[in-house]
């Protein structure tokens, strides 16, 4: 099982303040803008990441994982899990801590290629939802 409660109390409370949002943009109708907010509410840096590189809740947006000039601890990944891995791999590139594929995206060979590469992940899990659990 993937998602171990000791695992997502680790990425939300050790592994570091800044997550990349992959496919986060300004469309208030999609999930990963209420996400972000929430996380935001928490004390999160959000980094929204999408080829169109908007400004989200007040963060500049970036393009690319590969294009944000500082380190990020956390890439929460919002794309359908055929383009998941890829992005699970970008993460890994990148220099990130953790990797959080949100509900409904699954992947499991990515998941056993990141957690091999050191990374600590989660899959088919949404932060907004665990965080105000951890109290």
């Amino acid at each position: 099982m993937h998602s171990e409660s000791e695992t997502v109390r680790k990425i939300l409370n050790e592994l570091g303040d800044t997550w990349a949002i992959v496919g986060l943009s300004s469309n208030e109708r999609r999930a990963a803008y209420g996400v972000a907010e929430v996380l935001q509410r928490y004390g999160k840096r959000i980094v929204p990441v999408h080829p169109k590189a908007e400004t989200v809740h007040g963060e500049q947006g970036y393009p690319s994982l590969d294009a944000i000039p500082f380190d990020v601890d956390v890439v929460d990944v919002f794309v359908n899990s055929e383009l998941a891995g890829a992005v699970a791999e970008e993460a890994v590139t990148a220099g990130a801590k953790a990797v959080w594929f949100q509900l409904g995206v699954v992947d499991e060979a990515a998941y056993e290629r990141t957690r091999a590469a050191g990374l600590e992940m989660v899959m088919d899990r949404c932060p907004a939802i665990e965080i105000p659990r951890l109290g």
